[in-house]
C-alpha cells in the first residue's frame, strides 16, 4: 500500500474521532470518505428480487423531515438513488434497491449490491454539478459530509429539486434501528425493513442473553486506529454498547464519552484483558500492537488475547453490526458457546 493511500485512511479516521462514527474501511484513493422517526407521520439479509415498491409508495406515510430534522418533500415515485455513506448503502441493498442506485460513495463500491462502475463521489466536497447531471430522485447523505464546514455541501444539489435526506451516524443501536425503518418507509419498503429488524434484533437478544450470564467480565480496548494516532471509544457509542451486551467493560468507559485519541500510557495503565483492533490498513494490526514497546506487559498482549473485527461490519452503522457482535462475542469469550 502506497504513502498516500495510508495517509487517506488516516484522514478517514480522524475524521471519526471529530464526529461520531461514520464509516472507516478500506477506501479508494478518489474518494473520502438519535431517535425519533425522522418526520414519519401516520400510521443479515441478502436483497429480495423484488421490493413491491409501486404499491407501498402510494400508500407510505407521509414523509416531512430526515433523521437529521431538515424538512425534505419526497417524490412521488422513486427510480433512481445516489447513496452517500456505505452504511447507507448496506441498508439500501438489503431492502431491495442496490439496483437503482446510479452513483455512491468510494467507500461503497465494495458492497455486494452495487454495480461498482457507477459514478463515485467525494462525501466532503461532492461535484454537485456532476450530481445534478445525473439527476437521481433522491440522495442519502451521512453526516459525516458536513465535517468540511458550516454550509451544506449538497445544497446546490437540493437547489436543483433534488431531495436530499441527511441520515446522521446513528450512536447506538436504537438509533440504527430508526435508521433502517425511515430508510424503508423513503423507499416504500416498511415490511422488509421490519423484517430486517427483527432479525437483527433477534441476534442482539440471544447474544444478550448469554452475555448476561457472564460471571467474571473481562475488560476490553477495541482500537479503531493504530499507533501513532491511535483511536478508540468509550460510552455514548454503539460499539461500546455491543460490548456490554456480550458481557464485557470497555476499559475506556468510564472516562471517556465518544470518539478520542488515546495515549500509550492510558492503555498500559488500564491493562486490558482483551484487545481487539478494526484496523485493516496496515499488513499485520495485531502483530503492530504486540510490539509496541511496554505493550508487552499487558495481559491481552501476553495472553495472546489481541484479535481483529471485520472493518466494515463493526464501523458502519447498518444492520451487519450483528455480525461484528457474534465476532467480538468469540473472541472476549472464546470458551462460550455463542
Amino acid at each position: 500500500m502506497n504513502v498516500r493511500t495510508k495517509l487517506m485512511k488516516l484522514m478517514v479516521v480522524a475524521l471519526m474521532v471529530v464526529l461520531v462514527i461514520g464509516v472507516v474501511a478500506c477506501g479508494a484513493d478518489n474518494a473520502l470518505i438519535g431517535s425519533e422517526n425522522g418526520g414519519i407521520q401516520g400510521d443479515l439479509l441478502e436483497s429480495p428480487e423484488s421490493n413491491g415498491q409501486d404499491d407501498a409508495l402510494a400508500s407510505r406515510p407521509v414523509i416531512t423531515e430526515d433523521r437529521d430534522g431538515n424538512p425534505i418533500t419526497l417524490p412521488d415515485a422513486i427510480d433512481t438513488i445516489i447513496s452517500m455513506g456505505p452504511a447507507n448503502t448496506e441498508i439500501i441493498v438489503a431492502l431491495g434497491f442496490g439496483d437503482k442506485i446510479i452513483a455512491m460513495d468510494g467507500f461503497s463500491d465494495n458492497i455486494p449490491g452495487v454495480n461498482p462502475d457507477i459514478p463515485k463521489f467525494d462525501m466532503i466536497a461532492p461535484d454537485g454539478e456532476q450530481i445534478i447531471s445525473l439527476m437521481p430522485d433522491v440522495i442519502f447523505v451521512p453526516g459525516m459530509s458536513m465535517q468540511g464546514g458550516t454550509e451544506d455541501p449538497f445544497w446546490l444539489v437540493s437547489q436543483a429539486g433534488i431531495t436530499v435526506i441527511y441520515i446522521p451516524s446513528s450512536t447506538d443501536i436504537n438509533g440504527i434501528i430508526e435508521d433502517i425503518r425511515f430508510v424503508g418507509a423513503v423507499l416504500g419498503a416498511d415490511e422488509r425493513a421490519e423484517v430486517i429488524v427483527s432479525e437483527m434484533q433477534s441476534e442482539i437478544d440471544r447474544i444478550r442473553v448469554i452475555g448476561a450470564s457472564v460471571t467474571d467480565a473481562r475488560t476490553v480496548y477495541f482500537e479503531v486506529s493504530p499507533a501513532p494516532h491511535m483511536v478508540s471509544f468509550g460510552s455514548g457509542t454503539f460499539l461500546n454498547e455491543m460490548i456490554e451486551i456480550i458481557g464485557a467493560v470497555n476499559v475506556l468507559a468510564a472516562d471517556v464519552y465518544s470518539w478520542a485519541s488515546i495515549s500509550d500510557e492510558v492503555i498500559l495503565s488500564l491493562d486490558p484483558d482483551v484487545i481487539l483492533t478494526s484496523t485493516n490498513f496496515i499488513d499485520d494490526p495485531i502483530g503492530e500492537i504486540a510490539s509496541r514497546p511496554g505493550w508487552g506487559g499487558i495481559s491481552a498482549v501476553r495472553d495472546g488475547s489481541v484479535y481483529f473485527i471485520d472493518t466494515d461490519a463493526s464501523n458502519r452503522p447498518s444492520h451487519n453490526i450483528v455480525r461484528a457482535l457474534l465476532e467480538m462475542a468469540y473472541a472476549i469469550y472464546p470458551e462460550t458457546s455463542w
